[in-house]
């Protein structure tokens, strides 16, 4: 009997497998209803809701200051960069000009939060395809970061130190010196993130030719960030439509035509050296100014709609506000990149095995409650 006759005599039968809501690969309470034949994936359905906190319901009956500190649970990976957008349309809609001091501060700290979330990526979906030691490498240098923000911050992750109108409080006086400190550690240690991973033989058989978006299906589905960009798809916000000092530095926007898994990497690999010349065209060169401009203790916003983008680690992260006029907002909604990111999931691993949803998955970097929120 023939292998063919073999097969032709094989029946299966699909069935369903759940994969979380508590799952390693999952990095978070999500919950992803599985049709498999054998280890093909024919359907992969998310459902969400597991850690869903009405953060945008919550926002109508806060202040606008109040606001700032709820998104930095959304993303914990980009808070910084979250509370900024709240701060940019709350100023957009004030008119209020803030100083070139806090943009340039506001940017360093974005780029090194943007620095700190590729690290923990990269350790995470080395793990996720059985590298254990990346996870360790990626926490060793990114602990550095963790302490420059909690010498400025007083915290490690959830900083809320970004306010509508400036800076909770000016850098610390160690600020400059730790950052240029970490900047020439990591320089020498990110090669080291090519030689451990990304030249591996088993790593590229796992990513190469696996996951492929199309830059058309990016598109259509609204996917931003990192992934969109290693489709093709020129989306980064920083460069197209850029705020604070992004307009005053020379960067790349990091492209990859390929659309697959191994690209996605590739675009964070070579967004993390774009990140670190970011830092250094503007660490020596923190102008003189206010750290916050004055506002009323009770922020009322004009009547109206108002709306603010920026880039997050995993992409754009859009503010809508609706203002009647009061203190609290009639209606608040964030464009969150992981939610549209996650809807093109099941689109691109129709067909592909398990394993393969897995280092997929691993180069989306989903944070679960930027799309549960």
């Amino acid at each position: 009997m023939t292998n063919q006759e073999v097969k032709n005599k094989i029946k299966t039968e699909e069935y369903f497998v759940n994969m979380g809501p508590q799952h390693p690969a999952a990095h978070g309470v999500l919950r992803l209803l599985l049709t498999i034949d054998g280890e093909i994936i024919k359907n992969v359905e998310p459902d969400l809701g597991y850690i869903h906190r009405s953060i945008e319901k919550m926002c109508e009956r806060d202040s606008y200051q109040q606001i700032v500190h709820l998104t930095d649970r959304m993303d914990y990976l980009s808070s910084h960069i979250n509370n900024e957008a709240v701060c940019l349309t709350v100023e957009k809609a004030l008119e209020l000009e803030v100083s070139d001091r806090v943009k340039v501060i506001r940017t360093i700290i974005s780029e090194l939060t943007r620095l700190a979330s590729h690290q923990l990526w990269w350790g995470v979906m080395g793990m996720d395809l059985g590298a254990l030691t990346t996870y360790f490498y990626a926490f060793r240098d990114r602990e550095m970061i963790n302490d420059i923000f909690e010498e400025t911050c007083g915290a490690r992750l959830t900083m809320n130190y970004n306010v509508p109108g400036g800076l909770m409080f000016d850098i610390h006086p160690n600020f400059v010196k730790r950052t240029k400190e970490f900047i020439k550690h990591f320089k020498t240690k990110l090669p080291e993130y090519d030689r451990l991973l990304t030249g591996n033989v088993i790593f590229e058989k796992r990513t190469k030719g696996v996951g492929i978006l199309t830059k058309e299906d990016a598109i259509s589905y609204g996917v931003s960030g990192p992934v969109a960009r290693g489709s093709g798809f020129a989306s980064d916000v920083r460069k197209h439509h850029p705020y604070s000092a992004y307009d005053r530095v020379d960067f790349k926007e990091i492209l990859f035509t390929e659309g697959d898994t191994y690209s996605r990497y590739k675009v964070r690999i070579a967004e993390m050296w774009e990140s670190m010349s970011i830092i250094e065209q503007l660490i020596d060169n923190i102008p003189e100014g206010n750290i916050k401009e004055t506002t009323k203790a009770v922020i009322k916003l004009p009547k109206g709609e108002f709306y603010q983008r920026v880039e997050t680690a995993r992409g754009e992260l859009g503010v809508y506000i609706n203002s009647t006029g009061t203190k609290n907002p009639y209606r608040v909604k964030f464009r969150s990149p992981g939610f549209s990111n996650l809807s093109v999931l099941n689109h691109i691993t129709k067909g592909v095995k398990i394993a393969d949803l897995v280092a997929t998955m691993a180069s989306f970097d989903f944070v679960i409650p930027d799309i549960d929120r």
